[in-house]
């Protein structure tokens, strides 16, 4: 049997690599478990932040997880209000912002990993 194990609280933030680091914490375990197929991140978002920028993928849909916290998900437009315990599922092709509430948001997202898989969508919230 092969098998490993990590700490979320041992894995790296990665959100200030990606130019949001006052917005939020980003990790992405799946390379501490040396997971093969599955994508895995936590994200934690700022109380009454917004992470900057939307994406969508071409082939992986994920699964979002909200774990403590409030806000709210853009989905090609349409704005959807999260809660703790809420679990969303986005079609890779969907277009999806984030953003949390007064409580700030933490969240798991999961799906097949795919490299290179994503496209950064600038100004999805309708503003």
């Amino acid at each position: 049997m092969t098998y490993t194990l990590s700490n979320l609280d041992d894995v790296k933030d990665e959100a200030a690599e990606f130019g949001i680091g006052d917005v939020q914490e980003s990790r992405f375990p799946y390379k501490d478990v040396e997971a093969e197929t599955t994508g895995f991140a936590h994200h934690r978002i700022k109380p009454g932040m917004r992470v900057p920028f939307a994406h969508h993928h071409f082939d992986a849909e994920e699964v979002h997880f909200v774990l403590s916290g409030s806000g709210r998900a853009i989905l090609d437009g349409e704005v959807v209000e999260l809660r703790t315990m809420d679990v969303l599922r986005v079609s890779p092709e969907v277009t999806r912002g984030f953003e949390a509430g007064a409580d700030g948001m933490e969240y798991l997202v999961f799906g097949p990993r795919h490299e290179s898989d994503g496209k950064i969508v600038e100004d999805a919230w309708p503003d």
